[in-house]
């Protein structure tokens, strides 16, 4: 670095250039970035292996795809979105950018841990690809379960299991970092009760992390063990059991769920209250129903085994503990349609995919409520239902609001406004997409299509069609989106430091921010969703007003 190029007093450059972005740089705001791009290229790469499996699923028989390529696509795409593209970008992106923004803070509490977080997803998403060269992908389902596990195509399997333990850790990691800064280095005026409603989601989605991640961790180790070291951990023939597999499975994989929908939840109590210029309805309910999903998500696994010889007094627990959990979710639902109430809304592409979020959502959520009773899963389990299930909370509810934090956010990180008109388009088509690609996945289920097959009986393709035809809109979605982020990033119309007229604390810095955020730490002078409200205008660095916002 030349001397010229240091910031006098900080020792680091006034500002990164776009090569920094590739490097090990343990500014939160570039790792913040660098899981973004990151978990879109993945998406790419998720997407298109739906694209193709979708493509064999168009006609009942086996015509595109051979039965072992459309195994390993479906391992690996379920996989990928998971773990490569939904956790790191809501988690891992968002969180790292907007926590030290929000509460004040120069930078996480630990930053080269925070850079480490990072860079193990790189390496992990390279062990999946090089599972392809060597012997075709895994193949067992993003599930793996033993015994299908461990007698198909092993080396490929144990790539996949270390490709995960990699990003496991990178979340304890981050969980570790997001939970020591939030608690540690919040401004000093800034009290529990008036942190960023997402500080709060975080905070829940890390503790859920902290307590499962390691139980996934310890299965999957196991399931190599019993692969190349001869063990027998999961060998019914040998001693071993299969459930005990399961159990540990989703003692992680259900919570995994609200690993990926907690931040959107916060990301929605950010965007709503902005785009509707009203305070956010129940702040203390929204918060504390975040911890309360993390506590009871905790006893819900055991709904995903209703079929594998679960006892009835489980049966019964588990059914009332997955009831439960619909309780808080449905507390944040009230909460947001309370907000848009009488709000003077704003119908930005922001605010377009919140409240498409909100319809796809409370539709999974029902289907969900089906699912978590017994006697209803074991008629559905294993079909499209459970699918369809997944996608509208994942697709519907995730990646909707991963995109709405995109649209509302991109303005403060890159300092320029996503074109608009071209946010529609993306809109309408995902909406349209979203909906014809797995809605009818619920009527496949109900029927008795099952899933994870490349080939099924005739009676089902008329509807497999119309359910290609959504993934190819879905495919095209992404065209606007894709060029919208690249031409604005490079010519789009400034932004200004806060064109939304947003009130919490990321946006009294310029756009996009000074490397540690701001010259002076600013002083908090009001909650962070008083629209309406005069004490609201007197925000500013150090304490400072600004000039007065018409509300």
């Amino acid at each position: 670095m030349k001397p010229t190029e240091v910031q006098a007093g900080h020792g680091h450059p006034d500002k990164w250039k776009w090569y920094d972005y590739f490097t090990f740089n343990v500014d939160h705001k570039v790792i913040g970035i660098q899981y973004l791009v990151t978990s879109f290229l993945f998406y790419l790469v998720g997407g298109f292996m739906a694209v193709l499996m979708r493509t064999e699923l168009a006609t009942p028989d086996s015509d595109f795809l051979s039965p072992d390529l459309y195994n390993a696509f479906l391992t690996n795409h379920g996989t990928i979105m998971i773990f490569l593209w939904i956790v790191p970008a809501a988690i891992g992106g968002f969180g790292n950018y907007l926590i030290p923004l929000m509460i004040g803070a120069r930078d996480m509490a630990f930053p080269k841990l925070n850079a480490i977080a990072f860079w193990l997803n790189p390496p992990a998403g390279l062990l999946l690809a090089a599972s392809f060269l060597f012997g075709g992908g895994a193949q067992a389902g993003w599930t793996s379960y033993p015994p299908l596990s461990e007698i198909t195509a092993n080396l490929p399997q144990t790539l996949w299991c270390l490709a995960l333990v990699m990003v496991g850790t990178s979340s304890i990691l981050g969980s570790v970092n997001f939970l020591v800064t939030i608690w540690k280095m919040r401004v000093p005026s800034m009290k529990w009760d008036e942190m960023p409603l997402f500080c709060w989601a975080m905070v829940a989605t890390s503790i859920l992390a902290l307590f499962a991640t390691p139980v996934l961790a310890a299965a999957l180790i196991l399931l190599m063990f019993d692969i190349n070291l001869g063990t027998s951990f999961f060998k019914p023939d040998a001693g071993g059991n299969v459930v005990v597999y399961q159990h540990l499975f989703w003692f992680y994989s259900h919570p995994a769920v609200y690993l990926m929908i907690l931040p959107i939840f916060g990301i929605m109590s950010e965007v709503i209250p902005v785009h509707a210029r009203k305070p956010i309805f129940g702040y203390k309910a929204i918060a504390y129903s975040s911890l309360t999903i993390c506590l009871v998500g905790l006893f819900v696994w055991v709904h995903h085994m209703f079929t594998s010889g679960t006892a009835p007094w489980m049966r019964i627990f588990f059914t009332i503990s997955t009831l439960i959990v619909a309780v808080p979710t449905g507390v944040k639902i009230f909460s947001w349609v309370a907000t848009l109430w009488g709000g003077k809304i704003r119908y930005t592409t922001a605010m377009l995919f919140a409240v498409g979020l909100l319809s796809m959502f409370v539709f999974g959520g029902l289907s969900g409520v089906t699912l978590g009773t017994a006697p209803f899963d074991i008629h559905v389990h294993d079909t499209y239902y459970v699918v369809g299930h997944f996608h509208y909370v994942l697709f519907g509810g995730s990646v909707f609001g991963i995109y709405a934090g995109i649209y509302h956010w991109f303005p403060k990180m890159t300092g320029r406004m996503l074109n608009e008109p071209l946010g529609k388009v993306h809109f309408v088509l995902t909406f349209i997409g979203t909906l014809l690609t797995f809605t009818p996945m619920h009527q496949l289920g109900m029927s008795g299509m099952p899933r994870r097959v490349a080939m099924y009986d005739p009676q089902f393709a008329g509807l497999n069609q119309l359910v290609t035809v959504g993934a190819y809109i879905l495919a095209v979605s992404v065209i606007p989106f894709y060029i919208n982020v690249i031409w604005s990033w490079m010519a789009g119309e400034k932004a200004g430091d806060n064109p939304w007229r947003a009130l919490t604390l990321e946006w009294t810095t310029a756009s996009p921010p000074i490397i540690e955020n701001w010259e002076v730490l600013p002083v908090l002078t009001h909650g962070p969703y008083e629209y309406g409200m005069d004490k609201a205008n007197q925000v500013g660095p150090a304490g400072e007003p600004t000039e007065a916002t018409p509300l």
